[in-house]
């Protein structure tokens, strides 16, 4: 059993759900290991690359409130809108959709002696948490994702990092 300071990988998987590409998906990428060690920090790449996961409520978006658009730390890819973010109580950030289902992957986990459903972005192939079936809405999913394997662009930057297309979401 591990304690909430822990961080600690996941190593069975196998795939249970994916999406086709699109066009205006290819620019996302994942970059080659030595450029992206140098642009993450050590709990980000341990978090997206080796399938950790951050500590609860000591984490940078668990409590963020603003309006604005969660992406891939890897690969700038569009995830998550605070539109969907609730508080679950678990102290990691927590969705009721994806922004971009495309966008998302799920596979299932069988680390740690439970089945679970992994996320991870399409892209990047970076790990991003788990989708449980406890959520709020007509779906009742809670996406319980990892700070660390996302950037938070909020609404009034939007345009001038290339998302200009989520902007009237929040009007």
């Amino acid at each position: 059993m591990t304690g909430a300071g822990d961080v600690y990988r996941n190593k069975k998987f196998q795939i249970l759900e994916t999406s086709s590409t699109t066009e205006a998906e290819v620019e996302y990428s994942k970059p080659d290991d030595r450029p992206l060690r140098s642009k993450l920090t050590e709990l980000q790449y341990r978090v997206t690359q080796q399938d950790a996961t951050e500590p609860p409520f000591r984490n940078e978006y668990w409590n963020n409130k603003a309006e604005g658009i969660y992406v891939d730390v890897v690969s700038g890819e569009p995830l998550f809108s605070s539109i969907d973010k609730f508080d679950s109580g678990t102290g990691w950030p927590s969705f009721t959709k994806p922004l971009e289902p495309e966008n998302i992957v799920k596979r299932q986990d069988r680390g740690f002696f439970m089945v679970r459903t992994e996320v991870r972005s399409r892209h990047a192939d970076s790990h991003l948490g788990h989708v449980f079936a406890d959520g709020p809405g007509p779906a009742g999913l809670r996406y319980c994702i990892n700070s660390a394997a996302l950037r938070f662009i909020p609404k009034d930057r939007l345009q001038e990092e290339g998302h200009e297309g989520y902007v009237n979401l929040f009007n």
